[in-house]
């Protein structure tokens, strides 16, 4: 996984993480693996691998965003054990196709 501080503002940074960061919770939320799913951003058209996304874990919920425009592309919150998701950044969702 790559970690990358991106600026917030002059006193702290952000870090950042790719997809591979949320397997679990893309597993737990899917019931597969999903970090090679082919997925297309909403906001530029952009098509992409989850795992090539930017994942930011420590805004309320987990921020996963396009690598291209930084558009939003997934939250995921859990509270009381149950997890919300929200994929409305996405034009997109396709999972790959079985490994034999």
């Amino acid at each position: 996984m790559r970690s990358a501080p991106i600026e917030a503002d002059s006193n702290r940074a952000i870090a950042t993480l790719d997809g591979n960061a949320i397997a679990g919770t893309l597993l737990d939320v899917f019931g597969i693996e999903m970090t090679d799913a082919k997925c297309k951003c909403a906001g530029c058209d952009a098509q992409f691998h989850i795992a090539e996304t930017e994942v930011y874990l420590r805004a309320p919920g987990t921020v996963v965003r396009c690598h291209r425009c930084r558009a939003t592309v997934m939250v995921f919150v859990t509270v009381r054990d149950v997890t919300c998701v929200d994929l409305g950044g996405l034009a997109a969702l396709e999972r790959a196709a079985e490994r034999r």
